[in-house]
């Protein structure tokens, strides 16, 4: 079912608060979109009235010379308000997405540890590329036209009723016709489809980003025809129902060609009926019929603009959803240097999404102390990641509190990145050298510090043996680099953060196992005396951890020291055994 406009508009903060931001020049652009169609429509009038009186051989020149000059001022005023109505709308909208794309970064970066929980990377990639564009053309192809259309067809019905309320009624059916029935006709039929191609242009964003942030397994596998027949296999499609819109289009434009060919009937039989007890009246006739076709270029694209609101439709929710679900750090922040952490602390936390009655975790509880690991493992879908967010602060939870030396996680969130280090699943590298993107790490470390922590995470023979060495361009998502090479600069960073609590979310996923050893043994010796959680599916490596808690379907079924739970849970032994391909009675 359709969302209804008003209800959309109702609660709108991206779209209502602007149109009044700069009510002079709007409606500056409006008054000037009338007097463009109005010059036309008089030029044209006017024309036709000269061409009439001319037929007749008029007795003096003077009797032709007003409509001459009317002619002229017509024909210069028309060109020149349009020009000024584009560049006062352009200027309008201009300043509007400038204020919407400057808000649009803002929110992004303010809730930007939240995004991901919140939305997918094709989500987000649209409301980047596209939304915006879409507000714009919005207020370009869509507002402004219709506006102008309306406020064109409302003073000429009013004219027209002074000459006569007939013909004034005859348009105003018609003038209904093609300025409300068609264009709602267009917007019931096209609605549909124009959502069709646009899941199918989002879901072709989602399936590209996937398959991208995967191509190194599409590499290596050789499925080069299987990676473009993913990313394509909507442009089909897309070209069927685009063939179909224009098919339709081009339908709905005749039909409102075939009422104007009636208005223009209509209007000849009016004013030959009319306009027929002199000659200097019958003039009037052909100045009123050539005087219909500007209206052509007004009305006609109201119908197209309209049947757009759909697509914009979309838009405008998705960036009111962003502003909604918009998580801003607590106003009440701390100042907690983070050398002298002690804890972090997890308090029976419940966390569910809202709207969802499935909890992703449930009455979960746990404490770390400084300098102390913790492994959370258990299978895909169970909860780790989220787990994970919500330690960071990325998540709040419905139920329970997840502290730092007693304080609220988001009270920290000011300085989270002196808080926090993040090694994941796809470290991203950019295109730049080795000593940049280790750097970013911490900015003003020197060339020197930058080197020391490339050699603590063991690639400093291997950047040596490079033909530019440390100067070597990684390339666009590293790949210049093997996985194992890539976590190693991504933990080079961390090294330079020296923040006190290091969250690892399965870094040696997609490694092979003598990579992934070398990766944990370097872990462990780089990390040292750091407060480390790290999430895992599997047991390698788990030996040097304090704690490891089991979670599935977000509680937490077994918790204690690798050895302890070794020794008195039978789970967790046949587990450690799948894991290191034990053979078990």
């Amino acid at each position: 079912m359709q969302i209804k406009m008003h209800k959309i508009f109702k609660n709108d903060t991206w779209i209502k608060p602007y149109l009044a931001r700069y009510k002079k020049l709007l409606v500056l652009v409006f008054f000037l979109g009338v007097l463009t169609f109005f010059c036309a429509i008089g030029l044209m009038f006017v024309a036709g009235y000269l061409i009439s009186r001319s037929a007749t051989h008029p007795y003096n020149i003077l009797v032709v010379y007003v409509p001459v000059l009317l002619t002229r001022a017509f024909g210069i005023g028309r060109p020149l308000f349009k020009y000024l109505e584009r560049i006062n709308s352009h200027n309008w909208v201009l300043k509007v997405t400038s204020l919407l794309r400057k808000r649009l970064y803002t929110t992004l970066e303010t809730s930007a540890m939240f995004l991901t929980s919140k939305f997918q990377t094709g989500d987000l990639l649209s409301i980047l590329a596209e939304d915006i564009d879409h507000l714009e053309n919005l207020y370009l192809r869509t507002i402004f036209p219709t506006v102008v259309a309306y406020i064109t067809g409302i003073i000429v019905i009013l004219c027209l009723g002074v000459i006569s309320w007939l013909y004034a009624i005859f348009m105003l059916i018609s003038f209904a016709i093609i300025l409300l029935f068609i264009p709602l006709a267009s917007v019931a039929m096209r609605g549909a489809a124009k959502e069709y191609e646009r899941s199918l242009v989002h879901e072709s964003y989602s399936e590209l980003t996937d398959a991208t942030f995967g191509i190194d397994d599409w590499m290596i596998s050789g499925r080069k025809n299987g990676f473009l027949k993913r990313v394509t296999k909507n442009d089909s499609k897309l070209d069927a129902s685009n063939f179909r819109t224009r098919k339709y289009e081009w339908n709905r434009d005749l039909l409102v060609k075939v009422m104007f060919a009636i208005i223009l009937i209509g209007t000849l039989i009016w004013s030959n009926c009319f306009f027929n007890s002199s000659q200097a009246l019958a003039n009037y006739a052909a100045a009123f019929v050539l005087g219909v076709f500007p209206l052509m270029d007004t009305f006609i694209p109201v119908s197209q603009a309209m049947e757009e609101w759909p697509m914009y439709k979309d838009s405008v929710l998705r960036l009111n959803k962003l502003s909604n679900d918009e998580i801003k750090p607590s106003p009440d922040q701390s100042a907690t240097n983070p050398d002298t952490f002690k804890e972090i602390k997890m308090n029976d936390v419940t966390f569910n999404y809202p709207g969802e009655s499935v909890s992703l975790i449930k009455n979960v509880s746990l404490e770390v102390k400084r300098g102390q690991k913790l492994a959370i493992i258990g299978p895909s879908g169970v909860g780790k990641t989220t787990l994970l967010q919500l330690l960071l602060g990325s998540l709040i939870p419905t139920k329970g509190s997840v502290t730092i030396d007693g304080i609220n996680v988001t009270r920290l969130q000011n300085n989270q990145a002196k808080w926090f280090s993040v090694l994941d699943q796809h470290p991203f590298l950019f295109n730049t050298s080795v000593l940049n993107n280790v750097r970013i790490g911490n900015e003003n470390a020197s060339n020197e510090d930058v080197k020391q922590a490339i050699k603590d995470v063991g690639l400093e023979d291997y950047i040596k043996s490079l033909p530019d060495g440390y100067n070597t361009n990684v390339r666009e998502s590293g790949v210049r680099f093997s996985g194992g090479q890539r976590q190693r600069l991504a933990l080079a960073r961390i090294l330079l953060q020296n923040n006190p609590i290091v969250l690892l979310d399965e870094p040696t996923v997609g490694l092979d196992p003598i990579t992934e050893n070398d990766l944990i043994k370097t872990l462990d010796r780089v990390l040292k005396g750091k407060t480390v959680i790290w999430v895992t599916h599997h047991l390698q490596g788990l030996s040097n951890m304090n704690q490891v808690i089991f979670l599935e379907n977000g509680s937490i079924k077994m918790e204690g020291t690798p050895s302890e739970l070794y020794k008195n849970n039978p789970r967790y032994r046949k587990l450690y055994a799948m894991d290191q391909g034990i053979v078990q009675d």
